[in-house]
C-alpha cells in the first residue's frame, strides 16, 4: 500500500514535464501514539525493525510492476540511528539517511553507516546525509556539513504559531555555502 500510495505521490508533484519530486521517507516507527491511532499493534523496537526489514524489498518490487510506474526511481529517505539495523538498511535500501543528534553523534553514525555500505559493497557517498537542527547556522552548521550532511531539516512544534526565521537562516547559510 505504501507503494502505490508513494507512487500516486510521485505523480501529483511532477512539475511539467519533470519526474516527481517526492522522497519515500520511512523508518521502523518510534511514536507509540501514531500506531495506536491507526489501530497498528506498536510490538517491540526488534518486530518494527524486521517489518522495516521486510518492507523495503517489497517497496522497490512493487515499484518496478506498478502500472503506470513511477516517473523515475524514487529515492528512499531512512530516518533513524540504531547501528546494527537501522544504518545496515539505510546502506542497503536508501539513497538518504536521515540522522539526529549532536555533530560528534551524527558523524560517529555517519561513519557507521560508511562502514555498513562498504560491508555490502556500495559507495558511501551514495548516501545522502540529512540531519534535524536546531539553534543557529552558526552553532554547529559549519561541523555538520564538514561532517558530509548536505540537508537540514528545522522543525517546528506549531504551538503559537509558526516562526520560520530560524529557517530562512539555514536557508541562506546553505545557499552561501553551496554558491
Amino acid at each position: 500500500l505504501q507503494a502505490d500510495m508513494a507512487r500516486t505521490i510521485d505523480h501529483i508533484s511532477k512539475k511539467g514535464g519533470d519526474t516527481g519530486r517526492f522522497l519515500f521517507g520511512t523508518g521502523s516507527g518510534w511514536f507509540q501514539r501514531d500506531y495506536d491511532e491507526y489501530g497498528y499493534e506498536f510490538g517491540t523496537a526488534g518486530g518494527r525493525l524486521n517489518d522495516l526489514a521486510a518492507a523495503l524489498p517489497r517497496i522497490r518490487s512493487r515499484w518496478s510492476v506498478l502500472n503506470p510506474a513511477p516517473t523515475r526511481d524514487i529515492p528512499i529517505l531512512i530516518g533513524g540511528g540504531g547501528e546494527k539495523k537501522t544504518l545496515r538498511y539505510t546502506a542497503e535500501h536508501a539513497g538518504i539517511w536521515h540522522g539526529f543528534g549532536d555533530v560528534d553523534t551524527v558523524t560517529r553514525k555517519s561513519g557507521i553507516l560508511d562502514g555498513h555500505c562498504r560491508d555490502i559493497g556500495r559507495d558511501p557517498a551514495e548516501i545522502e546525509r540529512s540531519v534535524g537542527v536546531e539553534g543557529a547556522p552558526e552553532d554547529d552548521g559549519a561541523a555538520l556539513y564538514d561532517a558530509g550532511v548536505r540537508l537540514f531539516t528545522v522543525g517546528q512544534d506549531g504551538q503559537g504559531g509558526y516562526d520560520l526565521s530560524r529557517l530562512k537562516d539555514w536557508i541562506a547559510w546553505r545557499d552561501e555555502r553551496n554558491g
